[in-house]
C-alpha cells in the first residue's frame, strides 16, 4: 500500500488509478478530493498565469490606444471595447465571483472593491462608446478598467506563489520516500515496492540509498544524511541498535534495517501532515484582519461615495472627473496588503523552521511562542542524552591494572545482568575495546536491590553497593566512603568493584547531560526568559543537572500529573509557559502549556502533545523555535503596519486632496499600481525572514 501525500492514509490497491505526476514521481492517492486538493495549488497557479497574461496582453494596446493620440476616434473606443471586454468578464470574473460570496456571506471583501471600481470605469466607457452624444466631456477608461484588473491579478498571483510553498515543501518531503525497499529473507534479497514493506521486514541499504522507511539496524555501520529531515548539515553514526529514519541517506557502508514504522506512521509522514496542518491554519492575527477587513470595506465604498458626490454636485467638477476620483479610491483601498499581511509571513516562518529541523504546527503556535517568557524543561532526554553511560571509572591506588582492568573485571560481572547499569558497563566496555574484551564470567549470581557477584579465571568478583560488600565481609575504608558520596551528591550513581575481598575501585554511571543545554538555557536567559526545570528524577540528581546547564529553580520527584499542575501554577501567575519534553509522562504537561515542545526522539504522545516538534533533539532549537517566532510575528507586525498606513494615507489622495494641493487627480490606474506595490512590498518583507538565522 501506499502513502496518500494530502491526509496520510494508505492507499489501496484498488486505489491506485488516481494518481498524479510531478517532476518525474507518481504519487498515490485514496480518494477523488485528496487528488484534487494535491493539484489545486498548481492548477490555480496555471489560471492565475494565463489570466494575468491575458490581462495585460490586451491591455497593453489600450493603454498605447488612450495614451499614444491627441484625441480617441470612434473606431479606437469601438477597439478598446472589445479588447477591454474579456479582460473585464473574462480574466477578471473571479471579482464578481468573490464580490458575491462576500456578500451572501455578509462580510464584504476586497473584491468588492475591484469589482465595483473596475465595473464603473467600464460601464461609463461602454455608455461613452454606445452614446458618445450623451456624455458632454471626457473619454473612455477602458484602460483604467482593464489595466487596474492586470495589476490586481499580478498581486494575487505573487500571493498564490508565496502560499505554494508550504505545498512545494510537502511534495520535496514525499519526494524523499524512495520508490521501492530491497528486502533479505531466507530466500535472498529481492526488490519490492515501498508500499509493500510491512512492520518487522528486513531491508538492506547500500551507500547512497534513501532508507525505505523508519526501522532499527540490525547489522552494519554507517553515516546517515538526515540535514533534509532534521536540518543537520553533519552526517550521523548509526550502528546496531540506532534508529534510522525513512527518506534519509545512508552514506557509507552498508546496513541491514528491522522495519518499526510503515506508511502513515512513519517520522516523514507525520513531518508532511504537520507542514499542511500548519498551511491550513489561521492564526489570531490573521482572523483579526479579516475582521477588520469586513468593517474596512464598507467604509472605503462609502468614502468613493461620497468622493464622486463631493466633486459632482458640490465641487461642480465633470462626471468623468467625479468618477475618476471614486474609482481611485475603490482601488487604491483594496486590502490585498492586508490579505497578505500575515499569511506570507506566517507561511515563510514555518517553511523556515522546517528547514532548520524545528517544525511548527501552524501560525497559532508562531503567535504564542513570541509571548513566551517562561520555559519548563523535563530532564531525562531533554536536557540529558535520556540513556545511562559510564562517566567515571576510578581505580584504588594498589590497583594495579589500572581503569581498563577495573572496567574489565566489572564487565565480566555484569555480562549476564539484565540491569541498565550493566548495559551502560558492557557498553562503554566493549565500544572501547572491543567485543571480545570482557569474557563470559565462570559463575554468576544476581543479588536483588544491591549487586551482583560472579566468578572468572579463579577471581571472586563483587560489584554493587556498600551492602553488599558488608553482607560478604568486604572492608569498605574511608577512601571508598567519600568518592561515593562525592559522586552521588554530583547525581551519579556509583558501584563499588571488589576483587578477591579487597576493593578494588570505583565506577559511576549517569545519564550525561547534552552539550548544548548549558548554551541553550544561557540564551534563553539573555532572552529574558526564566527557565526551570520539572522531573520526576530524585532531588540529588535533578539538582546536579541543574547546576551543570545553570538552572536555578527544579521541581523533582514530580509525578506526571503533578507536572501540568506546575505548569498551570506558573500560568495563573500570568506567565506564557513553553514545556519542553519527549516522553510519555510530559504529555500531560505539554498540553496544558501555552506552547507544548516535543522531542522528535520521544514517544508519540509527547510528539502528538506538542505544537512545535524538535528534530535534532537538541535544546538550543528551543531557542531557534522561539527567536523564529518572535522574528516572524515582528514581520507580520510590520506588514499589518504597512498595509493600514497605506490605505490610511492613500484613500484622502485618491479622493482628490493632490488636486486641490497642486492641481493632480491621482488616476486609478497608479492607484492600482501603488496597490500592487503595497502587495510586493508585504511579500518581499516576508521572504527577509528567509535569511533567519539563530543566535545562541
Amino acid at each position: 500500500m501506499a502513502t496518500d501525500p494530502v491526509c496520510g492514509m494508505f492507499v489501496e490497491e484498488s486505489a491506485r488509478a488516481l494518481h498524479a505526476d510531478v517532476r518525474g514521481r507518481t504519487y498515490y492517492f485514496c480518494c477523488e478530493s485528496c487528488l484534487e486538493a494535491f493539484r489545486a495549488p498548481d492548477i490555480e497557479l496555471r489560471r492565475l498565469k494565463g489570466r494575468v497574461a491575458l490581462s495585460c496582453v490586451l491591455a497593453a494596446p489600450i493603454l498605447l490606444l488612450t495614451y499614444g493620440q491627441p484625441t480617441t476616434s470612434t473606431a479606437a473606443s469601438w477597439l478598446m471595447l472589445a479588447l477591454a471586454t474579456p479582460v473585464q468578464f473574462g480574466a477578471g470574473w473571479r471579482f464578481y465571483a468573490g464580490a458575491w460570496d462576500g456578500v451572501r456571506a455578509r462580510t464584504p471583501n476586497m473584491d468588492l472593491l475591484i469589482a465595483l471600481g473596475t465595473s464603473a470605469a467600464y460601464f461609463y466607457s461602454l455608455a461613452y462608446v454606445l452614446s458618445p452624444s450623451q456624455i458632454s466631456s471626457g473619454s473612455p477608461f477602458f484602460d483604467v478598467s482593464a489595466t487596474v484588473i492586470a495589476l490586481v491579478l499580478a498581486g494575487k498571483l505573487i500571493e498564490a506563489s508565496v502560499r505554494g510553498n508550504a505545498t512545494d515543501a510537502v511534495r520535496r518531503l514525499a519526494g524523499l520516500q524512495p520508490a521501492t525497499a530491497t528486502l533479505v529473507g531466507d530466500d535472498g534479497e529481492r526488490e519490492v515496492p515501498v508500499d509493500r514493506v510491512k512492520v518487522g521486514d528486513v531491508f538492506v541499504a547500500r551507500p547512497g540509498d534513501r532508507f525505505a522507511t523508519d526501522g532499527i539496524v540490525m547489522e552494519g555501520s554507517s553515516s546517515v544524511d538526515e540535514r533534509m529531515l532534521t536540518g543537520e548539515s553533519l552526517p550521523v553514526e548509526k550502528g546496531i541498535g540506532d534508529a534510522v529514519v525513512g527518506g534519509s541517506v545512508n552514506v557509507a557502508g552498508a546496513l541491514k534495517v528491522r522495519a518499526n514504522r510503515v506508511g502513515a506512521d512513519t517520522t516523514l509522514a507525520k513531518i508532511m501532515k504537520v507542514v499542511q496542518d500548519a498551511e491550513g491554519d489561521r492564526s489570531p492575527v490573521e482572523r483579526l484582519a479579516d475582521r477588520v477587513s469586513a468593517y474596512f470595506v464598507p467604509l472605503v465604498a462609502i468614502a468613493a461615495a461620497a468622493s464622486f458626490c463631493a466633486w459632482w454636485f458640490l465641487g461642480g467638477k465633470p462626471f468623468s472627473f467625479a468618477l475618476t476620483a471614486a474609482v481611485a479610491v475603490l482601488v487604491v483601498a483594496c486590502p490585498c496588503a492586508l490579505g497578505l499581511a500575515t499569511p506570507a509571513a506566517v507561511a515563510v516562518g514555518v517553511g523556515k523552521g522546517a528547514e532548520n529541523g524545528i517544525l511548527i504546527k501552524g501560525g497559532e503556535y508562531l503567535e504564542r511562542a513570541q509571548k513566551i517568557d517562561t520555559v519548563v524543561f523535563d530532564k531525562t532526554g531533554t536536557l540529558t542524552e535520556g540513556k545511562a553511560q559510564v562517566t567515571d571509572v576510578l581505580p584504588a591506588q594498589d590497583w594495579r591494572e589500572g581503569p581498563e582492568g577495573l572496567l574489565r573485571m566489572a564487565g565480566v560481572a555484569e555480562k549476564w545482568s539484565a540491569h541498565p547499569l550493566a548495559s551502560a558497563i558492557l557498553e562503554r566496555a566493549e565500544r572501547s575495546h572491543g567485543s571480545e574484551f570482557v569474557p563470559d564470567p565462570d559463575s554468576f549470581e544476581a543479588v536483588s536491590g544491591k549487586g551482583v557477584s560472579a566468578s572468572w579465571s579463579g577471581d571472586q568478583i563483587l560489584l554493587g553497593n556498600v551492602k553488599l560488600l558488608e553482607e560478604r565481609s568486604v572492608r569498605v575504608d574511608e577512601w571508598t566512603r567519600s568518592t561515593l558520596d562525592g559522586l552521588q551528591s554530583e547525581g551519579k550513581t556509583a558501584v563499588v568493584v571488589a576483587v578477591n575481598g579487597r576493593v578494588e575501585g570505583l565506577i559511576a554511571v549517569s545519564d550525561r547531560v547534552k552539550e548544548s543545554a548549558a548554551g541553550a538555557v544561557e540564551a534563553l536567559r539573555k532572552m529574558k526568559i526564566s527557565v526551570l526545570m520539572v522531573t520526576g528524577d530524585g532531588r540529588l540528581t535533578a539538582e546536579a543537572v541543574a547546576r551543570e546547564v545553570g538552572i536555578e529553580t527544579v521541581f523533582a520527584e514530580v509525578l506526571p500529573e503533578t507536572k501540568a499542575s506546575v505548569v498551570k501554577r506558573l500560568q495563573s501567575e500570568g506567565r506564557t509557559v513553553a514545556v519542553v519534553g519527549d516522553g510519555v509522562n510530559d504529555a500531560p504537561a505539554l498540553a496544558q502549556a501555552d506552547v507544548g515542545i516535543a522531542m522528535r526522539s520521544g514517544s508519540d504522545i509527547a510528539v502528538e502533545a506538542g505544537g512545535i516538534i524538535l528534530m535534532r533533539d537538541d535544546p538550543r532549537d528551543v531557542v531557534a523555535g522561539i527567536q523564529l517566532a518572535r522574528k516572524t510575528m515582528t514581520k507580520i507586525r510590520e506588514n499589518l503596519a504597512w498595509a493600514f498606513a497605506y490605505n490610511v494615507a492613500l484613500i484622502p489622495v485618491a479622493a482628490g486632496l493632490l488636486y486641490v494641493v497642486a492641481g493632480v487627480l491621482l488616476s486609478p490606474i497608479l492607484s492600482g499600481a501603488a496597490m500592487a506595490m503595497s502587495s510586493v512590498t508585504v511579500v518581499s518583507n516576508s521572504l527577509t525572514l528567509r535569511r533567519f538565522r539563530p543566535s545562541y
